[in-house]
């Protein structure tokens, strides 16, 4: 199947994801997987791996049976066994991590180079990935390098965030500057330096998106922000004016064992945003810090323990800093304090 013209307006973004981030080649094989909401994004990549002479296998979630689904369809999959390289772009439904996992388990085993643009737009293929991502490689290479051997990091905001993170200098920094290799998929648009920590202490202040369905059912959280507060890397106490977002969040972060857990610590690497615009997908790569519950990508943080459930959580113009060291100032990167 074909998912349709290419729209001029997206194909400079898709040629950046083709020919910098995945490096695809001619003669390569690339599964390229999306659903009815993506198929202007589907259609611009398909065009842009075609410019390149890669022979391209479609195909469309919806063929496979009625969403949200559940598992990842055995046609998919298949694809991706025989792929060199794997795209997958589409909106998150609620209940489906479990079949996007399902994918990601097999770009892992197989080591193939993996976009996964879950949420991606035709706004966002005209902005995040348009960066610079030579530059975004750097920021984040310098970043990975310091925390490293960093001790503590300190995360405020004016909005009410504060807390303190410690790290187990047995896992790692993991890399996602939007240069795919087979070691490490990545999230398009790219930009991101992440961990397992392990410890988070503190309150974090969710007052732009959260992650999974949340970012669609209620979109940017600026006026009704999520207050959670962390104590040794668990979700203590959840308060929201809306309820109903209260109750949903705090259930979803006790679905299993560790559902609670802070599994995730990021910056957001991105030079190329001026301004988050509510969709997770790329503002989680705004210049920052952002954390997730739930499971700690353990195949590349390194991390012992699994959860069922992941959900990122956004906040607005940080301050950080690396030990005693400030390095963002107002969601801005003091690159002078990185060796840029």
């Amino acid at each position: 199947m074909t998912f349709g013209p290419a729209s001029p307006d997206l194909l400079p973004g898709a040629k950046n994801a083709v020919e910098t981030c995945l490096a695809i080649k001619s003669g390569e094989h690339v599964a390229l997987i999306a659903d009815e909401p993506s198929r202007a994004v589907a259609a611009s990549l398909a065009a842009a791996m075609d410019n390149v002479h890669a022979a391209c296998t479609s195909l469309l979630l919806e063929e496979f049976g009625p969403r949200p689904i559940k598992s990842a369809p055995a046609a998919v999959l298949d694809a991706l066994e025989t792929a060199d390289v794997g795209v997958l772009c589409m909106n998150p439904q609620p209940g489906e991590l479990a079949a996007r996992m399902a994918i990601v388990r097999v770009v892992e085993r197989r080591q193939i180079r993996y976009a996964h643009m879950v949420g991606v737009t035709p706004e966002i293929m005209q902005q995040g990935m348009r960066a610079d991502y030579r530059m975004v490689d750097r920021l984040s290479d310098k970043l990975r390098e310091r925390m490293l051997r960093a001790e503590t990091l300190t995360v405020k905001t004016e909005a009410g965030t504060q807390f303190a993170a410690h790290f187990d200098r047995g896992l790692d920094w993991v890399k996602t500057s939007g240069l795919i290799s087979p070691r490490y998929w990545s999230n398009l648009p790219a930009g991101e330096v992440f961990t397992t920590p392990a410890t988070v202490d503190g309150t974090f202040v969710c007052d732009a998106t959260a992650g999974d369905h949340f970012n669609g059912k209620y979109g940017d959280l600026q006026r009704t922000p999520l207050i959670l507060e962390i104590e040794g890397a668990r979700l203590r106490h959840v308060e929201c004016e809306r309820k109903d977002l209260e109750e949903e969040f705090w259930d979803y972060c006790h679905t299993d064992e560790n559902s609670d857990r802070v599994g995730e610590l990021a910056f957001g690497t991105n030079l190329g945003l001026s301004e988050m615009i509510g969709i997770l997908l790329q503002d989680e790569k705004f210049p920052g810090v952002h954390i997730a519950f739930g499971d700690p990508y353990g195949s590349q943080t390194h991390a012992n323990w699994k959860s069922r459930t992941h959900v990122d959580v956004l906040t607005r113009n940080c301050d950080v800093w690396i030990d005693q060291d400030q390095i963002i100032s107002k969601g801005r990167y003091q690159l002078d304090h990185l060796g840029l």
